[in-house]
């Protein structure tokens, strides 16, 4: 028999005329969803029981974020690495808090509460009446609207189909863009901890070499980086959870809408096929006073209508999210490797111009350690010229001495007296100035000694600051995760 009649309008078909049915032919009916696949029967899983209800649009349970904690939850104190104070002088260090912060807030998945699958109840037979042509010819009519509606059942079939087969593809892009963003956010958990590391050791150094130099200036910043990538990443993370579930429930109502129609088409289908001669044709007494419908065509049509579009509105916001993320683990990863590259160069120079100076005090050190050798001799010398000038005053006063015994007018004052006087104030004088060169020298000598000590423990604090830089710190930082990792390829 030959299909007559016409379609439903839509809001995914460009307009149509109508005819004086409810439905537009189906030669006209032209369907806005580009290069939809054709129709694959989908398993037997996917049917679904009808509900009455099920022609107002269900409600979609909107996934909410969880209140963003700033605080380190679901991290045991074990586990969390100890904090460097925040600096802000060159004396007052101490860390903040957030460098801590954690995203690490788990979210549900939405839970999608839907109604069971409507159920459509067509009459599936018709009553025979008084006369035999007028049976025929309803019974003709009921076949040509059956027929139509199983084409329109088709059409929408066809499009749920392709846009179905849209939406698995694109969840499954983003949920593999997901596991990349979550692979690059633990790979960040490496360099952070280097660089936390790095602080605390160097806040071992001694003296003078406690400053709050470049290289403790470019790690703070490497921590605030890396905190702020985390907490990027983390934010994308919970959008890309977000969009999944919503992903999810746009598949899911359009998977019971398909599987309603199939249902239907299934059950239309053999009413189209449906003769006086068939099997399994009985009397169903009441039938026709049963109003099952809940739907007319135009809102069975806008329903199916609804369910795409909001696939696609879903599709297109999913595939901008994937985009956002692509960028950002790019932006991220050269964000991170720059400043990682500015830490090492930072941390170079540092260990060159401390190896410089750790040079010049071993210099400054031995040209001291000869002065001091050089004073001690010096010291020698005078203490043995004071003991040469005992002997010489000696003499003189052994003179003067004997001298006092010349009788009478003897004593006199002779040129002779008046030297021997001179001599001994002479050395007196001598001995006197040698033994103040002899203090000066001895003070002078404190002072080298002093200068010795000082140099030494200087060279020491250059020598544990130099271990502390090349040795621990650079060592730690030889590895950085590559290109390739941070991007959450690996």
């Amino acid at each position: 028999m030959e299909l007559v009649g016409s379609t439903l309008a839509s809001t995914c078909a460009h307009p149509r005329s109508t005819s004086a049915n409810l439905l537009p032919a189906i030669s006209a009916m032209t369907s806005s969803y580009k290069n939809r696949f054709p129709h694959y029967a989908l398993p037997p899983c996917l049917s679904l029981p009808w509900r009455p209800d099920a022609y107002y649009k269900t409600a979609s349970i909107t996934p909410t974020l969880a209140p963003y904690s700033r605080s380190s939850q679901g991290l045991t104190p074990s586990k969390m690495l100890p904090f460097v104070s925040n600096r802000t002088t060159l004396f007052t260090r101490y860390t903040p808090d957030d460098w801590y912060r954690s995203n690490l807030t788990n979210y549900k998945e939405s839970e999608t509460s839907r109604h069971s699958a409507e159920r459509l109840r067509v009459d599936t037979s018709w009553m025979i009446h008084d006369k035999d042509q007028q049976t025929k010819k309803t019974q003709a009519e009921s076949t040509k609207n059956l027929g139509e509606r199983v084409n329109d059942i088709e059409f929408w079939k066809s499009e749920i189909c392709h846009e179905l087969d849209e939406m698995i593809g694109e969840t499954n892009a983003l949920t593999d863009m997901k596991k990349r963003l979550e692979r690059a956010l633990a790979e960040t958990e490496g360099p952070l901890q280097v660089a936390q590391e790095c602080l605390l050791h160097r806040e071992k150094r001694m003296g003078i070499d406690l400053v709050h130099d470049d290289v403790e200036k470019q790690l703070l910043t490497e921590v605030d980086i890396i905190g702020s990538c985390q907490e990027r990443m983390q934010r994308y993370l919970d959008k890309s959870i977000a969009q999944l579930a919503s992903n999810r429930a746009a598949q899911h109502e359009l998977e019971k809408d398909l599987a309603d129609k199939q249902t239907a088409h299934r059950i239309d289908d053999k009413c189209h096929h449906l003769r006086d001669t068939s099997d399994g044709i009985s009397y169903y007494r009441g039938v026709e006073r049963v109003d099952a419908t809940i739907s007319v065509p135009d809102s069975w049509a806008k329903f199916t209508d609804d369910n795409i579009l909001r696939s696609q509105s879903e599709r297109a916001a999913s595939s901008k999210l994937r985009g956002d993320i692509e960028n950002l683990l790019v932006v991220t990863a050269n964000e991170m490797w720059n400043q990682f590259n500015r830490v090492n160069v930072a941390f170079t120079n540092r260990v060159a111009e401390t190896a410089d100076a750790k040079n010049k005090i071993q210099t400054h050190l031995a040209k001291t350690l000869q002065e001091i050798f050089q004073t001690e001799m010096s010291i020698e010398t005078i203490r043995k010229a004071i003991r040469d000038k005992g002997p010489p005053l000696k003499v003189a006063h052994t003179r003067l001495d004997e001298r006092t015994r010349r009788p009478n007018v003897e004593l006199c004052r002779d040129s002779a007296q008046i030297r021997l006087v001179n001599e001994v104030h002479e050395i007196d004088e001598t001995i006197q100035t040698l033994q103040q060169r002899l203090r000066d020298a001895e003070d002078t000598l404190q002072m080298l000694v002093h200068a010795k000590s000082t140099l030494e423990h200087d060279l020491a604090v250059k020598a544990n600051s130099l271990f502390i830089d090349q040795e621990k710190c650079m060592g730690m930082r030889k590895t950085f995760p590559n290109a390739l990792r941070l991007v959450g390829y690996v």
